[in-house]
């Protein structure tokens, strides 16, 4: 019986030791994969497609498609891509869904990605559509699916925030509705906001979402002073509810010296600077007129608080093309809609939406911002 038990363990230690080697050394490949099959997206029901700008979370598509073949089983992720051309060249991902082989798009959804994709509002134009599978959390192994296609009209759906100034250190005192300046938007980064222009002496100031409203506003809870006026520091903000935010450009204390400063505001970082800004040299010219294909000839009217700053009201623009002109013939544009820098000689902004807006200028540093009043 006792050389039985010891047969026995030596046996079992002896294969143990064996599977645990065999177990190191094992290098095989668990999981093989060659030349997947792709999905196959199926065609519409439909040829064309008109999107509603009232009912925008309604259902607008479904898209179906055979699942992927990777030889395995294995949860397959799933990109719908939509695009302006059958190339591909610049894709737009309007959805991702793992395991499944459908997924149904909401108007917003379908027009939002349609306008990201370089699709004019309010034209009918072709939509190409594809899925590509991948596998895993890095998303390898990508097979793309056949094309379809089907032409969409868009509604213009307009995605920027637009913000003003109030306080006393700027032209509307602290009026919300009298006017208020708006701020300059940074064609580059949406996030991103300036304005150039005059301050007056020991003044404070705060940012509004919009004329009219208290709520949201935007201040500071902490910023540095320099001995010049200038600051920077974090943003603050009462949307709705808590405290009220501090005034810019520091908190609490004296006012600024009057000057003019450039103010930089970032909602993304939440941080903002003001800094000395030197005006000395730059003439404002007697007079600036919004003209081009979107519009009549339009006079800009001159911020009599601080003239290099003008604007126009409530103007009705057609899509086509806009440029500030000046007395002298300067012509000053970008390339850019709705914000950017214009530069003399610079190309006609583009109107790419027809509405009301309001327009703003900046001659110190070319900044110009259109609004739309009705989107």
């Amino acid at each position: 019986m006792m050389k039985n038990i010891k047969r026995f363990s030596a046996i079992t230690f002896i294969g143990l030791f064996m599977l645990i080697f065999n177990s190191c050394d094992d290098n095989s490949e668990l999981f093989t994969i060659t030349n997947p099959t792709p999905p196959t997206l199926a065609e519409l029901g439909f040829t064309e497609l008109e999107l509603d700008a009232v009912n925008t979370n309604n259902p607008a598509v479904t898209l179906n498609w055979m699942e992927a073949d990777y030889g395995q089983q294995a949860s397959i992720n799933y990109n719908i891509e939509f695009s302006m051309d059958e190339a591909f060249t610049s894709p737009v991902v309007a959805a991702t869904v793992t395991g499944r082989t459908s997924v149904t798009l909401s108007v917003n959804e379908v027009n939002s990605a349609a306008g990201n994709a370089g699709l004019n509002p309010f034209e009918w134009a072709p939509l190409y559509t594809r899925v590509i599978s991948t596998l895993g959390s890095q998303s390898s192994q990508s097979s793309i699916s056949n094309t379809i296609q089907f032409n969409v009209y868009p509604y213009f759906n307009y995605i920027f925030n637009d913000f003003y100034l109030v306080g006393d250190a700027t032209a509307p005192g602290w009026d919300n509705n009298n006017n208020n300046p708006a701020l300059f938007r940074d064609a580059s980064d949406s996030n991103v906001y300036y304005y150039t222009g005059k301050f007056s002496a020991n003044g404070h100031f705060k940012v509004l979402s919009t004329k009219g409203l208290w709520q949201p506003q935007y201040g500071t809870d902490s910023a540095s002073k320099n001995p010049d006026g200038t600051s920077s520091g974090d943003v603050g903000a009462n949307l709705g509810s808590g405290s009220d935010p501090e005034r810019f450009p520091y908190a609490g204390g004296d006012g600024i010296p009057e000057g003019f400063y450039t103010f930089k505001i970032n909602f993304a970082s939440n941080t903002f600077s003001f800094d000395s800004f030197d005006a000395s040299g730059i003439t404002s010219p007697a007079s600036l007129t919004l003209q081009g294909s979107s519009t009549a000839n339009i006079a800009m009217n001159q911020l009599s608080f601080d003239g290099h700053l003008w604007y126009a009201n409530s103007v009705r623009l057609t899509p086509g093309e806009v440029s500030f002109v000046t007395d002298s013939g300067a012509n000053w544009g970008s390339e850019s809609s709705f914000s950017g820098v214009a530069t003399n000689g610079g190309s006609a902004i583009p109107v790419i939406v027809e509405d009301d807006y309001d327009v703003w200028f900046n001659d110190l540093t070319g900044r110009y911002i259109l609004i739309p009043l009705n989107l």
